[in-house]
């Protein structure tokens, strides 16, 4: 059994649909991330960084519990212990962490970030906004370039690709409209339409429209008011 301490953002549903594509039984811990749950001390002792998503697997590689946290972390713990969604060749194997890394380091904090100066931030700073509206179009057409003669990311499917889906999701709160990337879209619509994506992105799917307005409990529990 594996506990998934999770909220309803991209990065969680990133460990939703992986554990559903994998077909591995887990149990929901819900964090409210606009409550402050995530700087409880039980948590913090779990994801030292405050931040979900976090597993603990009760059956660990050396069958002793074995907590992950980060994202990218867990995909590549998951996938290795199943033995799925990352190719045990090296070549193939290095394909696909690059594009994992790429999601990791590049596509989510700046997609994040588009997020936050275009829909969150307390007051609209036009230079953020646009800096990060023109960064989400560049990544984008990285993403559409490498889509051009693939259908996934890596060849197959893949972790790589499970790492960017949910942030491609919210395409508007980025500015962006996926007709513009057609590669990139014919790519999401295949994504969408698998049954385990579906299932994992349905997982507490009823509390997915929170809100977190500049000023409120919610805001400064959510972008670092509190440490």
């Amino acid at each position: 059994m594996i506990d998934l301490y999770f909220w309803t953002t991209p990065n969680g549903y990133k460990i939703t649909i992986m554990l559903a594509e994998l077909g591995l039984h887990y149990r929901v811990l819900p964090i409210d991330i606009t409550k402050g749950d995530q700087f409880g001390p039980e948590f913090l002792k779990i994801s030292p960084n405050n931040k979900i998503p976090a597993i603990v697997d009760h059956d660990g590689p050396d069958g002793k519990p074995l907590s992950v946290f980060e994202s990218g972390a867990i995909l590549l713990y998951l996938a290795e212990k199943t033995g799925k969604l990352l190719p045990s060749d090296a070549r193939a194997r290095m394909e696909v962490i690059q594009w994992l890394m790429f999601q990791m380091g590049g596509a989510g904090p700046m997609l994040g970030q588009a997020h936050h100066f275009r829909r969150y931030a307390p007051e609209q700073i036009p230079y953020a906004v646009e800096r990060y509206t023109k960064e989400a179009a560049r990544l984008y057409g990285v993403i559409d370039r490498r889509l051009a003669d693939r259908e996934y990311l890596a060849g197959d499917y893949s972790i790589a690709d499970i790492a960017t889906f949910p942030w491609i999701r919210p395409y508007r709160w980025q500015g962006q409209e996926l007709d513009t990337y057609p590669n990139l879209k014919r790519w999401f619509d295949a994504i969408k339409v698998r049954p385990a994506v579906q299932e994992g992105l349905a997982v507490m799917s009823e509390t997915k429209k929170w809100e977190a307005k500049p000023g409120t409990e919610s805001w400064k529990n959510m972008f670092g008011a509190k440490a």
